[in-house]
């Protein structure tokens, strides 16, 4: 556990790993009671920790209490240091990044702590929900098969999930559309939250007649209220 007064809080904590190892913390506001949420969220394959939709959910969720770590996985934090554009790791090294900085942050939680993360990002962590055993899982976008191929759903794993479970998605996401993923399978532990023609970034059409603000709001507190408690 990180060298800190026996008295400081998971938020004083989290900070201290934050500025430790370079991630991003966004603290909770101020609970009336209890201990608030941890949510470690993860980004997806295109964009990193401090991108604009990152930023907007974790400032939303801290907002609504939820306090939020964001990390990068490998290839993302050398793409900072030096600019170049190079895709996501395998999948065993993303898994372990996954294990490693949970591990880290978990002993130094006390509260409720839930894994989740944007597109690949929450894809890797439902991967793991089960042998991390979270408080919860939380996906954002979840890619559940490539750009044109639903044909190759990546499912299986979500029959059997363990661990409770969020989806926040938008019904027209291309990379899984209401129509597809209704005809799936899931586990009674995995709770899907529709956004109104949403895509794979939240954003609905025009034409819904509701904002990508509202839209991400409602993912927002989709999330706190499933993380209360």
């Amino acid at each position: 556990m990180s060298k800190e007064h026996p008295t400081s809080t998971d938020a004083d904590r989290c900070a201290h790993l934050a500025q430790t190892h370079g991630w991003l913390w966004s603290a909770p506001a101020p609970a009336d009671h209890g201990t608030p949420a941890t949510l470690i969220l993860a980004h997806g394959a295109g964009a990193p920790m401090d991108s604009e939709f990152m930023n907007d959910i974790a400032e939303r969720l801290a907002a609504l209490g939820v306090g939020v770590l964001r990390f990068e996985f490998p290839y993302m934090a050398q793409r900072r240091i030096d600019g170049g554009k190079r895709p996501p790791n395998p999948q065993p090294q993303l898994l372990e990044c996954w294990r490693e900085v949970y591990a880290e942050i978990r002993l130094n939680i006390r509260g409720r702590l839930a894994i989740g993360g944007k597109s690949m990002g929450g894809r890797m962590a439902s991967l793991l929900a089960d042998e991390l055993q979270p408080d919860a899982l939380i996906c954002l976008g979840y890619p559940f098969y490539a750009v044109g191929k639903p044909e190759k759903p990546r499912v299986a794993h979500l029959a059997d999930l363990l661990t409770p479970t969020l989806i926040i998605q938008g019904e027209r996401d291309a990379l899984g559309n209401r129509e597809a993923v209704e005809g799936y399978t899931f586990s009674r532990q995995i709770l899907v939250h529709w956004l109104p023609t949403a895509n794979h970034d939240l954003k609905p059409l025009k034409a819904a007649g509701v904002s990508y603000q509202a839209c991400l709001q409602d993912a927002a507190e989709q999330i706190a209220k499933r993380l209360a408690g």
